[in-house]
């Protein structure tokens, strides 16, 4: 018995270990910063309709992609530089990509639920700029900002590229991922399909003055 126990063990362990994080760089995350100052600079409105934010997920037997709906935001643009920014998430947007029929809808379903984002109790994320600082190449920046989701706040510091920045226009893309359980998303997934710890985020945000 002793001998199927310790199995046991064992091969929760390998299964757990099996659930590897998505691809991407782990955001620093640190308790959330109270913001006493307004980024100076022009207000750019962010253009939900062109801007996206896929996120992916892994588990033990694969991973899921989708996408998040942007509601609304902005971006500061002071001369050439991103000085400061803001957008909220529509959770009750989140929309698995990569399945269809009845197993989409289960998904989809269930991330919505309170085993996970609680859409139906929290249907709006939100992020705040608090820190922008220049990176080592051109249009390289790093980005801090609180990030809320199920109404627990932190604050994350990221990697972020510049692409485009003019006069009338702006368009950052950041590539980063989160430890979903300090948003106190907890679900584990099945025991022999355990879900990776973290969630990477891939976003595009184009915005016109």
């Amino acid at each position: 018995m002793k001998k199927i126990l310790l199995l046991s063990a064992v091969a929760g362990l390998i299964l757990a270990s099996c659930a590897g994080n998505p691809e991407g760089k782990k955001a620093e995350t640190t308790d959330s910063i109270e913001t006493t100052t307004t980024a100076e600079g022009a207000s750019y409105a962010v253009d939900a309709a062109a801007s996206t934010v896929v996120w992916t997920g892994t588990k033990v037997t694969g991973s899921h992609t989708g996408t998040v709906n942007i509601k609304s935001g902005a971006l500061t643009v002071d001369g050439d530089k991103i000085t400061g920014g803001n957008f909220v998430l529509d959770v009750t947007s989140i929309n698995s990509t990569d399945l269809e029929g009845e197993w989409k809808e289960k998904l989809d379903g269930h991330l919505k639920s309170e085993d996970f984002f609680n859409a139906a109790t929290f249907p709006e994320a939100k992020f705040e700029v608090t820190a922008v600082e220049a990176g080592a190449a051109a249009g390289d920046i790093k980005v801090s900002g609180n990030l809320t989701i199920r109404d627990v706040t932190k604050n994350i510091t990221f990697d972020a590229k510049v692409v485009e920045l003019t006069d009338a226009s702006a368009k950052v893309d950041a590539d980063f991922n989160i430890a979903r359980e300090d948003w106190g998303v907890t679900y584990s997934g099945k025991q022999d399909d355990l879900i990776s710890k973290e969630i990477n985020f891939k976003i595009s945000l184009v915005a016109k003055k």
